[in-house]
């Protein structure tokens, strides 16, 4: 068996430059992760002074914090996980790695939505597993449907879900969760459920797969609602059949996650006023970013229904989404990520917009592209129009 290759992450590259940019001295705006700009909350950083000052720490898993989400779930979903389910990981991607080794042997075929984020297609392929990518556009608001999941054959070992999705925010109805779960019990398919977005809704709550599928693997973070990527903890609910797998893979692979981050994660769960308003945040921001896009001409978005995303179609502007973000990157100093990221077949058709960022960010961002885009338009337009 030979060592699989993967996709680069490009928009790691982008960021790359962003900073060599930065450090010859201009300014940079940084919309090319979703990465909060926000600290932690303020409850979390007292707590880790307080440990700091007064405990050696070492290898631990925290009984309190997983106690305290499976206490989330219980109020967040109505939905009952006890706490021997949940293992701390260090971020969600290490969380993602526990699911897929614990579940799929190597060769098995798991689906998942293109567009999707790029680390579930390359972690697939890293581990051996055939990624199945499912095509979602306009018509499916760019998420997995039940129909198109019941059409794969032969049906794959299992799915990729992730409500709100990355790059496009879009959620899904606990109609359509439902209906996916269904057809997985029908056809022997386990979900594995990217919950990281949970917390960032500017509608309805996102829901979980737990609400429909007690055997779903769950994973889910720290990094977003609660603005402490830097910290990487996140966690993975199992079902009861893969505790002893899951736990085995977690010593072995990566031990614990940092025990700052875990007491500091605990003492961020009673900070949701402070992590609230952060979301307000990202509503207006996001406000201002569609009520900008008609003006630059782009007219076909994903629905941002949560997350801190944009995704646009800038098809009519060029069919190199990576070339045309580091264009705008050289020109403006805005950050943004390509399509091509997140889908290699449409992708160089799309850009992903971040909006993570300060709403002060958001309004010198916007007065920078706008005659940017201005100027694309005035290229692409055809002669005497």
């Amino acid at each position: 068996m030979t060592v699989p290759s993967i996709d680069p992450f490009h928009a790691i590259t982008l960021s790359a430059l962003a900073h060599r940019l930065a450090a010859e001295g201009r300014s940079i705006i940084h919309m090319e992760f979703g990465q909060p700009s926000t600290s932690a909350p303020r409850g979390a950083i007292e707590r880790a002074h307080h440990v700091l000052d007064t405990d050696p720490m070492g290898y631990w898993e925290s009984e309190p914090l997983r106690v305290r989400i499976a206490r989330h779930y219980a109020e967040s979903y109505g939905v009952e996980v006890s706490p021997d389910r949940i293992l701390l990981t260090s971020g969600a991607s290490p969380a993602l790695v526990l699911a897929l080794t614990s579940c799929f042997a190597p060769g098995a075929r798991v689906a998942l939505a293109r567009p999707g984020y790029v680390a579930y297609r390359n972690t697939l392929r890293a581990l051996h597993i055939e990624p199945v990518e499912i095509p979602c556009g306009e018509k499916e608001r760019f998420q997995l449907t039940a129909e198109l999941l019941a059409a794969v054959e032969p049906p794959p070992e299992g799915v990729i879900v992730a409500s709100p999705a990355n790059p496009t925010g879009a959620i899904l109805s606990g109609s359509e969760l439902e209906a996916i779960a269904a057809v997985c019990r029908k056809q022997g398919i386990r979900i594995v459920s990217d919950e990281i977005y949970h917390g960032l809704s500017f509608g309805d709550p996102a829901h979980s797969a737990l609400e429909y599928e007690p055997d779903a693997l769950i994973v889910n973070s720290f990094s977003k609602y609660f603005s402490m990527a830097p910290w990487r903890l996140g966690w993975l609910v199992v079902p009861e059949d893969k505790i002893a797998a899951a736990r085995a893979r977690m010593g072995n692979l990566f031990l614990t996650p940092s025990s700052l981050s875990q007491h500091a994660g605990l003492a961020a769960f009673d900070c949701r006023d402070e992590l609230d308003r952060h979301v307000r945040t990202y509503r207006r921001n996001r406000d201002l970013l569609l009520a900008a896009l008609p003006a630059w001409g782009l007219q076909r978005i994903a629905p941002p229904d949560g997350a801190f995303y944009i995704y646009a179609d800038v098809g009519h502007l060029t069919q190199d989404s990576l070339a045309f973000c580091e264009q705008l990157l050289r020109d403006t100093g805005v950050a943004i990520a390509p399509g091509v990221d997140f889908d290699p077949v449409e992708g160089k058709r799309f850009i992903r917009f971040s909006f993570a960022v300060s709403t002060d960010c958001i309004e010198e961002a916007i007065a920078r592209m706008t005659p940017w885009f201005a100027a694309r338009e005035a290229e692409t337009r055809p002669i005497g129009q």
